[in-house]
């Protein structure tokens, strides 16, 4: 009988610790610890860091800025859920407060918070930031829509693209202004470009924004070549399809038939992969089996298909 009790006893504790793992953790009692900006800073940058340390548990943190105070709200400036422990964002001068708390999907810690103020500064001293498209985008399509965050005392914003890294101001793909925070572009030519923006007034510009890149592809990988098993080989189980390398693909998809060479073999096909290699662990014996394989790139084109080749597991 007490044998049995210790059994019992040892089987519940398992069961417990294994339960743990999926139990997610509270974080209701926790608190956000702030690095930046400090509590009360004064400054005259637009452009503001907000950091802080990242908390065990949480899955995301909701930061909320503001003007001027909590207790007497005017404006709300930002309400937003990030994933990391750092968020950039470009402000107008003002009186500030902003906080910031982690959530989990069953729990949300206390909110910290900090106040801030911003004084006006002269355009020069500032800086544009960019909201798209993302720095090293991979794109198969001709239009692209460049954005932006206002920036204060700006009357007209500038913007720059060009395929040789701004070498020659006077030849680049596109030297715009607008009164807009974003522009649409239509690009003729495939390649990598990059793009900056500036503020304007009538008097003075503010520095260049960072630079990004991105690349506008719109041609497909070229045709994969299969280089095992040869076609209409007899093979045993498992069998290694294997085809070559592409330089430009990210990605294969591969397409395993019946012996019809067009009804899907099982509902795991179409399968993608970013080897060059897959094992087929299934089929009968005497039973023929046909595969192929196309590859994508990174901005999502699709080269040709392969030719189709057959098998028969012996």
């Amino acid at each position: 009988m007490k044998k049995n009790i210790n059994l019992l006893m040892g089987s519940i504790l398992l069961l417990l610790a294994g339960c743990s793992e999926f139990i997610e953790p509270s974080i209701e009692n926790r608190k956000i610890d702030i690095l930046a900006p400090a509590n009360k800073l004064e400054t005259n940058s637009y452009q503001q860091t907000f950091w802080w340390n990242p908390m065990a548990d949480a899955l995301f943190y909701r930061l909320q800025i503001v003007s001027p105070k909590f207790d007497s709200v005017s404006k709300l400036v930002l309400d937003t859920l990030i994933r990391t422990e750092k968020f950039v964002y470009t402000m107008d001068p003002g009186k500030y407060e902003w906080r910031v708390r982690g959530e989990n999907g069953s729990s949300a810690s206390s909110y910290s918070t900090h106040s801030l103020q911003i004084f006006p500064s002269s355009l020069k001293d500032q800086s544009i930031q960019l909201t798209g498209p993302a720095n090293g985008l991979y794109s198969s399509k001709p239009d692209v829509r460049y954005e932006w965050l206002k920036l204060f005392g700006a009357t007209v914003y500038r913007l720059q693209v060009d395929n040789n890294n701004f070498l020659d101001e006077n030849n680049m793909t596109l030297n715009v202004t607008t009164d807009n925070l974003g522009f649409l572009q239509t690009l003729t030519r495939e390649g990598t470009y990059q793009f900056r923006v500036r503020a304007e007034n009538s008097t003075e510009n503010s520095k260049w924004s960072s630079v990004r890149s991105f690349t506008y592809d719109a041609t497909g990988p070229e045709r994969v070549v299969l280089n095992t098993p040869l076609n209409k080989q007899t093979v045993s189980r498992p069998v290694r399809l294997t085809w070559n390398r592409l330089a430009d693909a990210e990605r294969y998809e591969i397409s395993v038939y019946q012996s019809d060479e067009q009804t899907p073999y099982s509902k795991s096909y179409p399968q993608v992969v970013t080897s060059t290699e897959h094992v087929f662990d299934a089929g009968n014996t005497g039973e023929t089996i046909a595969w192929r394989i196309r590859a994508f790139d990174k901005a999502g084109n699709a080269g040709a298909y392969s030719e189709i080749r057959t098998f028969t597991i012996q």
